[in-house]
């Protein structure tokens, strides 16, 4: 099998040179030949993608939809112990969960050189790669810029690149984050931010915000992603359904939003829309509740409409579905994080983030599987989009020993 995508793969990359080198488009009616490898592009990753599931343990795909902070692989030290160095503890928690990614904070790197090591020893003491990532948004949340031994590109603040209207720079910015981070060893970014600033009192999202102009947001968004993913950087719409509007701060505690979803549809979505229609590989969920749309007070992280009928079904949208971290206070004051992770995965979601306890969380995933609670086609979705995504973007190379020959 593993022959058969290297030849897929190997006629892929001939007749993209043979596209390339042609001067002139061919006059003619039909359709012409170009379209042909990306629909082989597709076959290949999704054939791939489709081996290596079928070849993983229900603990390894469960794995595979969590992404953890470095204080959750070695909680020997404490959680407020600065993780800056691979550890026995890290190598053992990923033998026995095998996460999907990691998430790196500020705290976790000194300079390129320690980010790089500790980046390149979690990368080697895994089987599937990571997903290595970061909140790197630019302006005031940007993990690595903010620290001038890392000599990366600072940029403003988003609400200021918003009012300079200026999508060629947006863009350039995309491409410099990408190519930044990429080279350090990151290929997943928590960016950039989708949300439509219509509330002046919101302190969550802030200068965050490309502003209040649903439209200008939307081709600021469209940008970044463009020029982030050709870095081949995954980039991740936030905060799905719109957290822009939101008067409380999610990270303290529940929030609700009482906008119904022709106002969603009219103003929020339209960042996201653009966003997936650039072909951003991920979306965060938000904690939010929205109440008018849902009819209850759960998160949107824990919403079937949401995900599946709205962001899947109305939206269009087949990438990764990634909650909000799930150590803020909208869940850890509402749920244990065994029940976050269960009514998150079983709602549509793919990659739960920074659980509270990932033994605890991963554990209770993996009996309600047992107990028919969640379906393990339900777990088959997710983990494909996960590998799917780590094929697409190179974490996965086409002689990967993960497929059998």
């Amino acid at each position: 099998m593993k022959k058969m995508w290297r030849v897929l793969g190997g006629v892929l990359a001939v007749s993209l040179l043979l596209s390339g080198c042609q001067k002139e488009p061919a006059k003619s009616t039909e359709a012409t030949p170009t379209a042909a490898p990306e629909r082989l592009t597709d076959v290949v990753i999704d054939g791939m993608a489709k081996d290596i599931v079928g070849g993983m343990t229900l603990r390894e795909k469960i794995g595979q939809l969590f992404i953890v902070n470095l204080e959750l692989l070695d909680t020997s030290k404490g959680s407020y112990y600065e993780h800056q160095k691979f550890t026995e503890e890290m190598a053992d928690t990923l033998n026995l969960y095998k996460p999907g990614g990691v998430i790196f904070f500020a705290r976790n790197m000194t300079d390129r050189e320690q980010t790089k090591k500790l980046i390149a020893d979690l990368q080697e003491n895994t089987g599937i790669p990571l997903f290595i990532s970061v909140d790197e948004e630019g302006g005031s949340v940007a993990r690595i810029a903010n620290n001038t031994n890392m000599r990366t590109t600072k940029f403003p603040t988003m609400d200021a690149i918003g009012e300079i209207k200026d999508e060629e720079y947006v863009y350039n910015m995309g491409v410099t984050i990408g190519s930044e981070i990429k080279e350090l060893g990151f290929n997943l970014n928590f960016a950039p931010v989708a949300d439509v600033k219509t509330n002046s009192f919101n302190t969550e999202i802030g200068n965050r915000s490309f502003g209040d102009d649903p439209k200008r947001v939307a081709a600021l968004v469209e940008q970044v992603v463009k020029g982030m993913q050709e870095q081949n950087i995954s980039a991740t719409l936030k905060h799905f359904p719109g957290h822009g509007d939101a008067s409380g701060d999610s990270h303290q505690g529940p929030v609700n939003v009482e906008n119904d979803l022709n106002r969603l549809r009219s103003v929020e979505f339209l960042p996201f829309n653009a966003g997936i229609k650039a072909g951003a590989d991920c979306v965060m969920v938000t904690h939010l509740s929205i109440s008018r749309v849902t009819g209850t007070v759960e998160p949107a992280s824990m919403s079937s409409l949401i995900i599946e009928q709205i962001l899947r079904q109305e939206m269009g949208f087949d990438g990764i579905a990634i909650t909000d971290a799930m150590d803020m206070g909208a869940i850890t004051e509402v749920y244990e994080p065994g029940e976050a992770a269960v009514r998150a995965i079983k709602a549509g979601m793919d990659v739960v983030l920074m659980p509270v306890d990932l033994d605890e969380a991963y554990n209770a995933v993996l009996e309600a599987v047992n107990e028919g609670k969640i379906r393990e086609e339900r777990i088959n979705e997710s983990v494909t989009r996960v590998i799917r995504t780590k094929v697409k973007r190179g974490l996965i190379p086409m002689d990967t020993d993960l497929i059998a020959d």
